[in-house]
């Protein structure tokens, strides 16, 4: 076998349809290419089943390790309290997707004393407006804008009604620049690294239920280096933008592998030309990844996985095995195994999904998966 036919086998690129090995039916052709089992599941909050004089009292019991909420003057219990309250779990963040009313809200001394909670957190509001103080200090908020705060030190506030995405980070996760953050607490963030984190959490919000466990170091990891960018001097802002245009090739070269898993043309080259990048480039970027051919063959064994444990998909291995680039049962089967550590056909009669290796979500603790349970464990 030549060495261009063995690049090809180890790729697991298609032959040409004419050299094929098996015979097959037509298939209706599937341009959206299945995805890999998610990471983990969302924790909801709501008040909206609940009586409206019930309302405000569920959202004041819910938001209680954090803080303490009041209604507006001119508003009543009877008026109802229509909030919603979603939060993923990352591993190392929180974000959390809140719908909320006019409400006043204070983290005082006492509250501190009670609570061992002193992580950072960033808002980002959809809608509304919002006004908090510390030290007499007052940060005046709106769409589009981030503020950052730390829950290690007492502030109180009010807000309008209002949508806004809301990150927590650990305290911890900012060891070496604790004392950037500590003299930006409670500020607005601005200039075009703050346009670019706010692009960025926005992309991440998007993406929340296809990430995958693998995915979510990388987040956090670079959620912290953007924030730690838009506060920090020159250096450390450049050394930060370079990061982010790596993750937004990597981003780019993901969905590009994802939407041609059954295309002959899937190859180092063809990623170049239409990404418009080195072939250096393109494997620095996916050296994390264990090379760009090894990326490819694994997101293609994952989508024939999850066409394999599909019950509404009769096709049998080898078609399954041709459509997603492999050139022979046997190179499929010998792949297949080494990646899920069992054969196609036991994937197919289990008719098991492969899971992350590990969980974020802690859903088999109860007090962990709450979200002040969250909240607690965030960075141990």
């Amino acid at each position: 076998m030549d060495t261009k036919r063995q690049d090809e086998v180890r790729a697991g690129q298609p032959r040409d349809r004419d050299r094929r090995r098996w015979p097959r039916e037509d298939q209706p052709h599937n341009e959206d290419a299945p995805s890999p089992a998610p990471a983990f599941e969302p924790l909801p909050f709501s008040t909206l089943e609940l009586a409206p004089e019930d309302q405000f009292a569920a959202w004041q019991a819910h938001m209680a390790p954090l803080v303490e909420v009041r209604l507006p003057d001119d508003k009543s219990l009877n008026d109802g309290f229509p909030a919603d309250h979603t939060a993923w779990n990352l591993g190392g963040m929180l974000m959390i997707q809140q719908r909320a009313p006019a409400h006043s809200f204070m983290r005082s001394a006492a509250k501190l004393r009670s609570s061992s909670i002193d992580h950072w957190y960033i808002v980002l509001p959809r809608t509304g407006r919002s006004w908090t103080e510390i030290d007499r200090r007052v940060a005046e908020n709106q769409p589009g804008k981030l503020e950052i705060r730390s829950l290690g030190y007492p502030f109180r506030g009010r807000v309008t009604d209002s949508e806004s995405l809301v990150l927590y980070l650990p305290r911890d996760l900012f060891s070496d620049a604790a004392s950037t953050l500590d003299a930006n607490n409670n500020s607005i963030l601005s200039g075009n690294f703050a346009n670019l984190l706010v692009d960025y959490v926005n992309s991440i919000e998007a993406r929340l239920r296809s990430l995958t466990a693998d995915d979510l170091p990388r987040i956090v990891h670079v959620t912290r280096s953007m924030i730690i960018a838009c506060l920090g001097p020159p250096a450390e802002q450049a050394a930060a933008a370079e990061q982010l245009r790596s993750v937004a090739l990597m981003e780019r070269a993901r969905r590009y592998v994802q939407n041609n898993l059954d295309a002959a043309h899937l190859t180092p080259d063809s990623m170049c030309r239409a990404l418009g990048v080195s072939r250096s480039r393109l494997y620095q970027v996916f050296e994390p990844s264990g090379g760009v051919l090894h990326y490819i063959q694994s997101r293609r064994l994952m989508a024939a996985h999850v066409a394999l444990s599909d019950p509404a998909d009769r096709r049998r291995i080898v078609e399954i095995a041709e459509a997603f680039g492999f050139s022979s049962a046997a190179n499929f089967s010998r792949a297949f195994s080494k990646e899920f550590g069992y054969s196609p056909r036991e994937g197919r009669s289990t008719v098991v999904l492969p899971r992350p290796a590990h969980s974020v979500s802690h859903a088999g603790d109860k007090e962990a998966s709450s979200f002040e349970g969250w909240l607690k464990a965030l960075g141990n």
